[in-house]
């Protein structure tokens, strides 16, 4: 199977200068754990994670205050939709991450999860073992 089959293709794009707040509203309205960051003046598409934001706020950050600029991961691992699930899958565990965002050419077409390929490789749902 390959990550065309699995990704999301709807991308929450969003700018540098959001704030986490606003960041985490869109993500959580839309059910994602991640947004691509596009920001040309500091080399072109980051990612901002769920993890990113609870770092944060973890820190003590305010999410009014902070902005997706200070971060988002630019050194971003990026899949095509011609990868199988096993290459996506080897580079999340090699790079312990959970979210890769696919390009086609230099455009993000869509975001592969960790939970994405669990739900293609696991069996139909059934009801959890008693």
């Amino acid at each position: 199977m390959l990550v065309r089959d699995a990704m999301t293709t709807v991308v929450l794009t969003i700018g540098p200068d959001h704030t986490l707040r606003q960041a985490a509203a869109l993500m959580s309205a839309r059910r994602i754990g991640a947004a691509v960051v596009f920001d040309p003046d500091a080399g072109g598409l980051g990612i901002l994670t769920e993890r990113d934001i609870l770092n944060s706020v973890g820190l003590g950050e305010s999410p009014d205050t902070e902005r997706a600029h200070a971060h988002t991961t630019t050194d971003v691992v990026f899949a095509t939709p011609s990868w199988t699930l096993e290459d996506a899958a080897r580079a999340m565990t090699h790079g312990g991450f959970r979210h890769l965002v696919v390009l086609d050419g230099d455009e993000p077409v869509g975001i592969v999860s960790v939970r994405d390929i669990i739900r293609c490789w696991a069996p139909a749902r059934q009801p959890a073992p008693a």
